[in-house]
């Protein structure tokens, strides 16, 4: 068989494909643990872990062997029927994280989706607030995903230009900012406040200590619902099994996604107790591949995975050495480093016409595959499996890279 070199790979996509991403230009044709290889052998350190969705390391064997081993048995019913692994699933992920119910769906868009209609029905149903008045208030520089009523909510023109007209309901405040918070929360017909626990998307950005649980504790007092948004911070990126985990809050909607599959599967879930989760009657609201067989037997396994092998504790100290190793890093090229367990970026100043961009390309060359966000910020969120000797090698090919550039 004749083997492809990586520019015939490439050279496919951009024909046949949308160009609606802009790729590093790297072709994958395998992956374990902290580990992928192009399709001309050579071997990189994974430092983008598919955003957080491989925190469990590419491949791993036990959720591996659950995926087939269901797969030979049953794929999809649709949820036109009962199927004998959901309720397993559905159980396990409520008593794990402490809520009455879960609503099953497939990608982290749809789960930010489904919170956004449970706060609006329980707006109606439950709040009272007038028919079609009900308003969500969300953050700037938040990322929830790619729909348009999602990205009527943002404030990247990357996101929303030319997607209008725009799905009314939204009230953007800035994020990290309690007093801010409160003056939209005054507003009688606000039923809910989503927000991601650390902006991962727009460039890793940590609220205050303590910003979290006032938040939670604002949203008490004017009978709001606080919904987090998981999808990239949870399952034990950043040293919790999930962000808010950090300041004591326990989100009224919890939104689930990406490593909830361990990056096998496409999976997701919202978590919320009976009052929120009920204002939902059958056929309201569903997904035909949501709560699959699959899905379920993946999900159980890569949290199983999790907390069998203390990931969160590994991000952590993982997390400190990543950070005291690159703020001694003397670089005209580094900003500013920051980040919580394995949730980390590195703010890059373009120095000799180099930016983000350029600096990951030198990356590539040294087996760190890494990618900017918004131009200027690199991601550096390596699966949760990393080990000690693993990073210190990661760590002295990137401090090598910032040498070579400058």
């Amino acid at each position: 068989m004749e083997t492809k070199d990586a520019k015939y790979y490439m050279d496919r996509e951009d024909r046949f494909g949308a160009h609606n991403y802009h790729p590093l230009p790297v072709v994958l044709e395998r992956g374990e643990g902290v580990f992928v290889w192009d399709v001309e052998g050579k071997k990189y350190y994974d430092f983008l872990a598919a955003y957080s969705a491989v925190n469990q390391g590419h491949c791993h064997p036990k959720i591996v062997n659950a995926l087939v081993e269901q797969a030979g048995k049953l794929a999809l019913t649709s949820r036109a029927y009962y199927n004998n692994v959901l309720g397993e699933w559905e159980e396990y992920c409520t008593k794990l994280f402490g809520y009455d119910k879960m609503l099953p769906m497939n990608s982290g868009a749809e789960a930010d989706e489904t919170a956004l209609k449970l706060t609006r029905k329980w707006a109606y149903k439950v709040k009272g607030i007038p028919k079609n008045e009900a308003k969500i208030v969300v953050c700037n520089g938040n990322f929830h995903g790619r729909t348009i009523t999602i990205i009527s909510m943002s404030s990247d023109p990357d996101a929303y230009n030319d997607y209008g007209p725009y799905t009314p309901g939204f009230v953007n405040i800035a994020y990290n900012d309690i007093e801010a918070l409160e003056n939209a929360l005054k507003d009688p017909n606000v039923a809910g406040f989503l927000v991601e626990p650390i902006q991962a998307e727009a460039g890793v950005y940590l609220p205050e200590d303590g910003y979290l649980k006032k938040a939670a504790d604002l949203c008490k007092k004017y009978n709001v619902l606080f919904i987090a948004d998981e999808v990239q911070t949870g399952l034990a990126r950043t040293g919790k099994m999930l962000a808010c985990d950090h300041e004591g809050v326990r989100p009224d909607i919890l939104v689930l996604g990406k490593a909830i599959s361990g990056g096998l599967y496409p999976v997701s879930c919202v978590l919320a107790d009976d009052e929120i989760m009920l204002t939902i009657k059958p056929g309201e609201h569903g997904s035909t591949y949501g709560g699959n067989p699959i899905a379920a037997k993946v999900a159980v396994t890569a949290l199983e995975v999790l907390q069998e092998e203390k990931l969160a504790e590994n991000a952590t100290r993982m997390g400190e050495l990543f950070r005291s190793e690159m703020q001694a890093v003397k670089s005209e090229f580094i900003q500013l480093v920051r980040g919580k367990g394995l949730l980390n970026a590195i703010v890059i100043k373009p120095t000799n016409g180099k930016t983000a961009w350029d600096v990951c390309l030198a990356l590539k060359e040294n087996g760190i595959l890494a990618k900017p966000t918004h131009e200027h910020i690199i991601r550096f969120t390596p699966p949760l499996i990393i080990t000690e000797e693993q990073m210190l090698d990661a760590l002295g090919r990137i401090k090598k890279t910032f040498e070579e550039l400058s």
